[in-house]
């Protein structure tokens, strides 16, 4: 039997790419704060295109990936790299169950249809179990009734389909030339365009639930066309040092993500091209950015090395503690004038459990496990 060869370690990291990592995790913390204040009227949403940065995490991934894995396949096997993606992504999936299980019966909110009291503690924690595998559940454990696949943890869709190009990728993708791979970027393009000039909501939200296959779809749509961009975009070559591109690529985002919702409710197509505009120009070239720049000076490096550090943690832990934001803002019937405080103690919530979470859990999980199976 064919034994495994133990690879050198891992690649330098592009710190400013860890780096954009994080700011868009704060974006989707911030984000998420909002949306308790729009009303659910997507116009109304300050920092209106935040949920993008779902697809922008697709686009970094299908990059590092590339990077990080493309030359090693010949010392490389299938079962190598599924346990370094496992040991990666898998231990930050748990504790984000975890926290979405210790917040659970502090967010019974009835004017946003959570009779979260009513929930029995053996079905709270059955379903903590399965957000622990990824495995999606079916509506009878929709214990929040939002129909996510995930009700403890909601972000935890997109590892979902994370796993799936993680998948994909080790099978097929990697067998691709950089002509067939365009082709295939090119199709995916075209059904992320068709979706969005043709969304109901004039947008690419959605993709958390597998009970509407419409909202499946919606999550295969979000994720083939960045991640196989981002994937092209490594195998591409060499990209020219850039000056300050770190803050140039930062505010890039913060810009794109901030923009009003364009066209109103008579042209819904017009937001649906911006957004196809960020996720397939702008998105591409701020990756670009990112890759060919250098962080000058020590305390610019330890910036992009916090923001990359966290950016995960803080994505996976974040939600559970903005559902108890959403929970009082509505038992309270706060304005965001009222509830601003709140707002930004949430945000400094979320940074520190993710930060405690990856120090004293995270960081001493995947290290014992790499050494026990790597």
């Amino acid at each position: 039997m064919e034994q495994p060869i133990k690879l050198a370690e891992s690649k330098p990291h592009y710190e400013i790419l860890d780096g954009l990592r994080g700011v868009a995790a704060l974006i989707v913390v911030i984000f998420h704060i909002f949306e308790m204040h729009s009303g659910g009227d997507h116009a109304k949403q300050i920092i209106n295109h935040g949920y993008l940065a779902v697809d922008f995490f697709f686009l970094l991934s299908g990059y590092v990936i590339g990077y990080a894995y493309d030359d090693r396949w010949g010392k490389m096997t299938l079962k190598d790299f599924f346990k370094r993606r496992i040991i990666r992504l898998q231990p930050m999936i748990i504790i984000g169950s975890v926290v979405g299980a210790a917040f659970y019966y502090f967010q019974d909110s009835p004017d946003m249809g959570w009779n979260i009291h009513d929930v029995p503690v053996w079905k709270m924690l059955l379903v903590m179990l399965i957000g622990m595998t990824l495995i999606p559940v079916s509506k009878g454990l929709d214990i929040r009734g939002w129909g996510e696949m995930h009700p403890l943890n909601g972000p935890a869709w997109s590892l979902f389909f994370e796993y799936i190009a993680n998948i994909l990728y080790a099978l097929v993708f990697r067998h691709l030339s950089k002509i067939i791979l365009a082709v295939c970027v090119a199709v995916a393009a075209g059904f992320t365009i068709q979706y969005a000039l043709t969304s109901p909501n004039g947008d690419l939200i959605g993709g958390w639930t597998i009970d509407d296959p419409a909202q499946l779809r919606i999550g295969f749509t979000r994720l083939a066309f960045p991640f196989l961009a981002g994937l092209l975009l490594s195998r591409i070559g060499k990209l020219r040092y850039t000056k300050h591109a770190f803050l140039t690529a930062s505010l890039l985002l913060v810009v794109l993500f901030s923009v009003p919702r364009l066209g109103g409710t008579e042209n819904m197509w017009m937001n649906g091209l911006y957004e196809c505009f960020c996720l397939m120009i702008m998105f591409p070239f701020i990756v670009w950015l990112g890759a060919g720049g250098k962080v000058n000076g020590k305390k610019a490096s330890h910036v992009c090395k916090f923001l990359g550090d966290i950016s995960y943690p803080v994505y996976i832990t974040h939600y559970p503690i903005a559902y108890t934001y959403m929970a009082y803002v509505a038992n309270n019937n706060l304005t965001l004038e009222q509830s601003w405080p709140y707002a930004v103690l949430t945000v400094f919530a979320a940074v520190a459990v993710a930060y405690f979470s990856m120090r004293l859990y995270d960081i001493p999980v995947r290290e014992w496990l790499r050494k026990k199976f790597l």
